[in-house]
């Protein structure tokens, strides 16, 4: 009686200690993967209700946001602009602008300023309908002996060509309600700190008095520190350094690359909790995430249905907490081997192979139907998530989902029932994209009308409900 409770015991111990190594081996930054691994493995189907009176009003889309990173030295949006301007993005951001561009010229006590280069890739974004988020990197290599991601030799050069980028942009173009975001990930390129003699701080002291100089501008915004991920000493380093120094501070931002759906939302729920600290910030901060994807690193569900599903599910997840969420990024670089998909994190494929939309743009343009009168809808599932909105131009209900499994493997029936309707005849209307598309034709006498909508794996689906 007593050996097989004790070899019970045994058994449990063995498995917490195993499970707690496990913990210690990979790390904090794994666990959200252990949540999602776990939590898919006992997960719940959706049964979606959307309630179609219950007009929520309108809602920010965080998905509106692009952003473009280091992939070409000559890289323009060309005959991409209308395909992104079809997604009707309000922002795209950019970095390596000092690097990229030839904005200074000329050498120690001499230097000049040239925003020709720059120029060009602005008219892009302006061209798509969007305005421009400036990521302020990298260090000019006047300043710092060659070193891109270096000290300046003089933080006052850094200070002047900051001043010069908002003077051209905001006053001489004229361009309204910019971002200007100081570096991109310090934490990685550069090794800075917020502490120290490598110190971000004074990086960012040097661009807020830039900031302060300028005069005849139009409004816009500065901010930090685009962290790889949401560190909450650099995030309180930075609010309680401009907050004591009386610097510009008008955003908190950061990256992240994480298949947790959860883990934007984490994110969020992070940065507010610390704010409340600093109550002169409260309601004051925007928080946004300046690059998101499923892999930091290159990896081929860039190239399918797996990043589409993982785009739009994490989408969905930011309505009502995230404001601006930049899907990195719009162009593919040149593969070093020479293939066309090569898991890079791009939309459309490399000019080389003729700059093919990919899954992922397919999605975005699917979710991006969506109207802007948001009804409320209950009944998201572990792996299907789902958006309602009414069409206040033709009254008709629309819902976007997606089944985003990371395993590869969940397909579902999903239930829609549409409550709070008016009896009478309906035209339903489902399209996945698989390219699927199925009219069918229902009545009721009541005031609900039930339908489904099967889903397989990493697809994403758009249903509509229109009165007949």
């Amino acid at each position: 009686m007593h050996r097989p409770i004790k070899k019970a015991k045994l058994i449990t111990q063995f498995i917490i200690i195993v499970s707690l190594l496990i913990v210690v081996l990979i790390g904090a930054s794994q666990i959200g993967v252990l949540r999602e691994f776990f939590g898919k493995a006992a997960g719940e189907n959706a049964n979606i209700h959307v309630y179609t009176s219950k007009v929520l009003g309108n809602y920010k889309k965080p998905w509106r946001n692009l952003a473009q990173g280091g992939e070409d030295h000559e890289w323009r949006m060309g005959s991409l602009v209308g395909a992104v301007k079809a997604l009707n993005p309000e922002y795209i951001r950019i970095d390596h602008i000092y690097d990229f561009y030839d904005v200074v010229g000329g050498s120690d006590g001499s230097y000049t300023y040239d925003f020709s280069k720059l120029d060009l890739v602005l008219n892009d974004i302006i061209a798509t309908g969007a305005k421009p988020y400036i990521a302020l990197s990298y260090m000019p290599t006047q300043f710092g002996n060659g070193d891109l991601v270096g000290k300046p030799n003089n933080y006052g050069d850094w200070q002047a060509v900051v001043q010069r980028t908002i003077q051209h942009v905001s006053g001489t173009r004229g361009i309204s309600d910019v971002y200007y975001e100081v570096w991109n990930e310090p934490d990685l390129f550069g090794g800075w700190k917020y502490y120290g003699d490598k110190n971000y701080l004074d990086l960012y002291r040097y661009a807020s008095n830039a900031a302060r100089n300028v005069s005849g501008v139009r409004a816009f915004k500065l901010g930090g520190p685009a962290t790889t991920g949401f560190y909450k000493n650099w995030a309180e380093a930075l609010i309680k350094f401009a907050s004591t120094n009386n610097l510009k501070l008008d955003f908190i931002s950061w990256h992240r690359y994480s298949n947790d759906l959860d883990a934007y939302k984490d994110d969020m729920l992070a940065i507010r909790t610390l704010v409340q600290n600093y109550p002169q910030y409260e309601g004051q901060l925007e928080f946004h995430i300046t690059e998101w994807g499923h892999d930091s690193d290159v990896n081929a569900g860039y190239d399918t249905a797996y990043g589409a599903a993982h785009t739009v599910a994490g989408a969905i997840e930011m309505v009502g907490v995230v404001e601006r969420a930049f899907a990195f990024e719009i162009q593919d670089g040149k593969d070093p081997n020479g293939q066309e998909y090569w898991g890079r994190w791009g939309l459309f494929t490399h000019n080389d192979f003729g700059a093919k939309a990919k899954p992922r743009y397919f999605a975005l343009k699917m979710l991006d139907r969506i109207s802007d009168q948001r009804v409320q809808l209950l009944g998201k599932g572990s792996w299907v998530k789902a958006l309602a909105a009414k069409n206040s131009t033709n009254g008709n209900i629309e819902v976007v989902l997606s089944n985003f499994d990371a395993r590869g493997q969940h397909g579902e029936n999903v239930p829609i029932t549409f409550e709070e309707i008016e009896p009478g005849s309906y035209t339903i209307k489902k399209e996945l994209t698989t390219g699927q598309v199925v009219t069918e034709n229902a009545a009721t006498t009541e005031a609900r009308l039930k339908t489904n909508l099967y889903m397989p794996t990493n697809t994403v689906g758009f249903v509509t409900l229109q009165k007949q």
